[in-house]
């Protein structure tokens, strides 16, 4: 079994963009900020692939778990149903693993404030 790698955060309540560190509004720093849109939707594949990971993983263990049972089975048949369950379940722990790292790898990579166009002065908008 894999351990899930780290999730990206939602935007907690009281969360402040990052601070500019100058007041001059001419040194080129952004004057407002935003949180990432792309970062947010990060957030909600991760929110929304989980609950249907955990639930394949439910169903395929208690099915592996009944194969297992003696009361099942008791044909050679049986043996080889429970390897190819357990075949299923490394596979299915394989792509969990897969989707879950890409999601958190690419949030690690995404910068969770990026500078708003809204309020920015621009030339001959």
């Amino acid at each position: 079994m894999y351990a899930d790698p780290p999730a990206p955060q939602p935007r907690q309540p009281g969360e402040n963009p990052p601070s500019t560190g100058s007041a001059n509004p001419l040194d080129g720093q952004p004057r407002a900020w935003e949180f990432n849109p792309e970062y947010q939707r990060l957030v909600t594949a991760w929110q929304t692939a989980l609950p249907l990971l955990e639930s394949l993983t439910t169903a395929l263990d208690k099915a592996y778990q009944l194969a297992r049972s003696p009361q099942t089975w008791d044909a050679p048949v049986g043996g080889r149903y429970v390897q190819d369950l357990a075949e299923w379940r490394s596979r299915l722990a394989m792509y969990r693993q897969a989707v879950l790292t890409s999601i958190s790898d690419e949030a690690a990579d995404t910068p969770r404030w990026v500078p708003s166009a809204t309020g920015a002065p621009h030339a001959f908008s």
